[in-house]
């Protein structure tokens, strides 16, 4: 491996694009979790799909890693060049480059965030529904097979992709899938390529469905005494069929830290966030519906919001939930992790995780998307105590293995990175080998992404 070698061949296609400095690399080595700094050893900010192909087709020929690079939000260690090499941020590829209303889709380049690309909709009357709570760029979102709060109506980044340009390792450039909503044409390369978090190809460009913006949204919360009541709840909001476009859940923990990050009064107990979209009259009997499912599980102080400031002080407080949680405790480093199961299975692997915790010595706060089933711990590390973060390692590893034997994942959304490598034989079994010889078809030399998603050499 020569980086300076590829260095050499770039620089009359990138020019100053490529960068060395020591910023650069720190801020491309991090990440938002409790991985080491692995930074690479030098950063490209390509414009266009031919120079990420001229990139990556460098890189192949003189054996130089390529780790693709969004928003940074990742929180598996995705993006971390553990074994040095290029980054490409795709900072610059953040255009949306064509909106088809009357087929309620766009066409979009990987950097541009979710946010930037709603507010470029707005005048269409469509919007994008994919919401991770992060502003993720949309190539991120799709490399980890994203989803968040919206997917128990709208669906993951795996229902609202319809096709990707992608550069393959060896520099050629590839189409998968079309703007149709169906094909029956071959290998899905599509969802092939969703989730496999850069280690198959870069993502150059995005089609993506787009929906109507509803008549009217009603949102709410409400508070129980109990956390199982709350999972309860759900379990029984979901098996009804209630349309829902949003359910969360924070348990009292959480609610404590948003209270004092956000300034709101909120009773600290479980609490369960949830929003309806529809018509006028379909939303009210919605909430009506909702008010009486949860009456029966023991729902106390039920608030709805109609009005759009209100709504968005309410998903605020949940977006913020994560940095709320941190600043709970002063100088704590979160490990953040994510299990999905079954939702008849979802109150027992909440209750068993919230045990957990609670027997130990770290505090973890309890959120998450659960109409779904898929919930999140952060587990709060003082990172002067080595002891407390091998305590958090142990408490998520018994999640993962929790959500296995209650037929789940061990991610529902956070994906694999290098923090879940070791339980992907558990869940996958032979399958995690094909995945292996998949990526050895199409990567040979390894360097898309290395030391993430496969069996690792030796």
């Amino acid at each position: 491996m020569t980086i300076d070698a590829v260095l050499t061949e770039l620089a009359p296609v990138l020019g100053d694009r490529i960068s060395r400095s020591k910023p650069d690399l720190a801020a491309h080595g991090g990440s938002e979790t409790h991985f080491p700094s692995a930074p690479p050893d030098a950063v490209a900010f390509p414009e266009t799909t031919d120079e990420v192909a001229i990139i990556v087709k460098t890189c192949n020929t003189h054996g130089v890693p390529v780790i693709a690079y969004g928003a940074g939000t990742a929180l598996e260690g995705h993006t971390s060049a553990v074994k040095g090499g290029m980054t490409i941020d795709m900072v610059r590829m953040n255009r949306m480059l064509a909106v088809h209303a009357g087929d309620m889709d766009a066409v979009v380049q990987p950097g541009l965030t979710r946010e930037a690309l709603n507010a470029e909709l707005r005048a269409t009357g469509l919007f994008f529904s994919v919401d991770p709570g992060a502003n993720a760029t949309v190539g991120g979102m799709a490399a980890t097979r994203a989803s968040g709060t919206t997917t128990v109506r709208y669906g993951t980044m795996r229902d609202n992709v319809l096709a990707l340009e992608v550069v393959l390792a060896d520099g050629r450039v590839i189409r998968t899938g079309t703007r149709a909503r169906k094909s029956s044409a071959g290998y899905d390369l599509t969802g092939l390529m969703l989730g496999s978090e850069g280690t198959l190809g870069i993502i150059t460009e995005l089609t993506v469905k787009l929906h109507g913006q509803p008549e009217a949204v009603s949102a709410g919360l409400c508070a129980f005494e109990a956390m199982s009541d709350a999972v309860d709840a759900v379990v029984a909001v979901i098996q009804t069929g209630l349309p829902m476009a949003r359910i969360e859940f924070l348990d009292a923990e959480a609610v404590a830290a948003v209270n004092a990050y956000s300034g709101a009064k909120v009773a600290e107990t479980p609490h369960l966030f949830v929003e309806f979209h529809g018509t006028t009259a379909g939303v009210a009997e919605d909430a009506a519906r909702f008010r009486e499912i949860v009456e029966d599980f023991g729902a106390q102080s039920i608030e709805t919001a109609t009005r759009t400031e209100d709504r968005t002080a309410l998903w605020t407080m949940r977006h913020h939930a994560y940095w709320a949680c941190l600043a709970a405790r002063k100088g704590a480093r979160g490990l953040v992790t994510d299990v999905c199961v079954p939702i008849s299975n979802l109150a027992e692997a909440v209750e068993e995780t919230r045990e957990d915790i609670a027997a130990s010595i770290i505090p973890g706060p309890i959120l998450g998307h659960v109409g779904d089933g898929n919930f999140h711990a952060i587990l709060l590390v003082d990172p002067s105590q080595p002891a407390e973060l091998e305590v958090a390692k142990s408490l998520a590893a018994r999640m993962s293995e929790r959500a296995l034997r209650l037929g789940g994942t061990v991610t529902g959304e956070h994906g694999i990175g290098m923090g879940k490598l070791a339980y992907m034989e558990a869940e996958h079994g032979d399958a995690w080998d094909v995945m292996g010889a998949i990526k050895t078809a199409l990567d040979p030399n390894n360097i898309l992404n290395p030391g993430k998603m496969v069996r690792q050499p030796g």
